[in-house]
């Protein structure tokens, strides 16, 4: 048996939650309504706006999408990203 797939932990930019709740909110989105747009949890929408977590990339571009972030915006959002997280993880697939 292989070792386990240890996943990056990285520690989001201290920008990056209150740039997402400005852009949120001016897109007129609740957490609730955005989180059915990207396909993630309401919860982990708010981790992403308290800046306690990174989103995985492809949830990253998913939001600068229904966000329609600004060039600045999506720099920051996609530079936090992880490429190893999410539901598309190799280890999450191996244990499915």
């Amino acid at each position: 048996m292989s070792d386990p797939i240890i996943r990056e932990r990285r520690i989001p930019p201290t920008a990056l939650g209150p740039m997402l709740l400005v852009a949120r909110a001016r897109a007129g989105f609740s957490q609730s309504a955005l989180a059915r747009q990207v396909g993630v949890t309401p919860a982990y929408v708010a981790k992403l706006e308290h800046s306690t977590r990174c989103p995985s990339r492809g949830v990253a571009e998913q939001l600068a999408d229904v966000l329609g972030l600004g060039a600045d915006e999506r720099v920051l959002l996609l530079s936090a990203a992880v490429g190893d997280a999410g539901r598309n993880h190799p280890y999450r697939c191996a244990a499915a």
